[in-house]
């Protein structure tokens, strides 16, 4: 597990280290999951426990319209709640997940793809939950016109287990990493989410299905002080954390001159990091572990993304330079 440390998304030239005695720690969850109380094929307990013996500390589970309580009995794993409010206008599904709510929300509808998530996402924060907007290119529903529009709302999922909803983009459409860059070169700031949406734990393809959304396939790591839900909701809205497939950052500091990213060693995998600014530039590419970049002071934003040898991800949120 990293070490613990502190994130400074969106902040300008603060400092900031993972330093081993801050008082937060790294905590791994998953934010997107279905149980076969909507469309996935395994009971609730059976797919919490399956988070749990694969090193998860927390779950949402986040069947469609719906709030799926299950037993917590197995500390000190977490569960939060969670809803994915499944909306849609004629060949657009247009899917808001709602983490930590207190109240089930109701699919709100509205005229347009950037009306109807607005609608859902007010009605999320209405219901004490922090809202996620959920692969935009399903079935190609909107792009980073949409998200551009969005208010209070912080959270995008830019990697996913599912197998069908074209997160790499294709065809002229781009990818939803691509999308969350003209989003934060607009000037607004939102935070890069990995999910499972996982609905098959049996391993067998259901009928009628052409391919399986399996658990571990993305997660985020969270940085807070406690495994609570108040705590890993107060980190998710800031920003403290960092999303994942698999690589894990040991070490991430950010002075005014230099930003450093030590990424823990896994086998004998490779790394290449990528510093990232306005429009999708990429700033610096190394094959160092730990690697560096020197501030300019005009790049608008700088973000880590730290690929593997085995195809594996970690993106880090943006911070901003002014």
């Amino acid at each position: 597990m990293a070490k613990a440390l502190t994130f400074i998304a969106a902040l300008a030239f603060a400092v900031s280290s993972f330093a081993a005695d801050a008082p937060k720690r790294w905590f791994k969850g998953n934010t997107h999951t279905h149980t076969l109380k909507s469309d996935g094929d395994s009971a609730p307990e059976d797919v919490a426990a399956w988070y749990r013996d694969h090193g998860y500390d927390f779950l949402v589970i986040t069947d469609h319209d719906q709030i799926t309580s299950v037993d917590p009995g197995f500390p000190p794993f977490l569960l939060i709640p969670g809803e994915e409010v499944t909306d849609r206008l004629p060949k657009k599904p247009l899917h808001v997940n709602a983490i930590g709510l207190k109240t089930l929300v109701t699919p709100q509808g509205g005229t347009s793809p950037a009306d109807v998530l607005q609608r859902d996402v007010d009605a999320v924060r209405a219901a004490g939950g922090i809202p996620t907007i959920n692969h935009p290119n399903f079935v190609w529903a909107f792009g980073a016109d949409v998200l551009k529009r969005l208010e209070n709302v912080k959270l995008l999922e830019i990697a996913s287990g599912h197998p069908l909803v074209n997160m790499a983009g294709g065809g002229g459409f781009p990818s939803v990493e691509a999308m969350w860059d003209e989003v934060l070169t607009s000037g607004k700031t939102m935070y890069a989410v990995a999910v499972d949406d996982m609905h098959h734990l049996k391993w067998k393809i259901p009928k009628g299905e052409i391919a399986l959304a399996q658990p571990g396939k993305g997660w985020v790591m969270v940085h807070a002080e406690s495994l609570t839900a108040d705590a890993i909701l107060r980190a998710l809205d800031s920003g403290d954390f960092y999303a994942s497939t698999g690589v894990e950052i040991a070490d991430y500091t950010v002075t005014k001159k230099i930003m450093t990213v030590t990424i823990r060693q896994i086998g004998d995998a490779k790394f290449r990091t990528f510093f990232i600014g306005s429009h999708g530039k990429v700033l610096r590419e190394s094959i160092t572990n730990p690697a560096t970049y020197k501030i300019r002071g005009n790049e608008g934003y700088v973000r880590v993304k730290v690929t593997d040898s085995n195809g594996k991800t970690a993106w880090t949120q943006p911070v901003r330079v002014r």
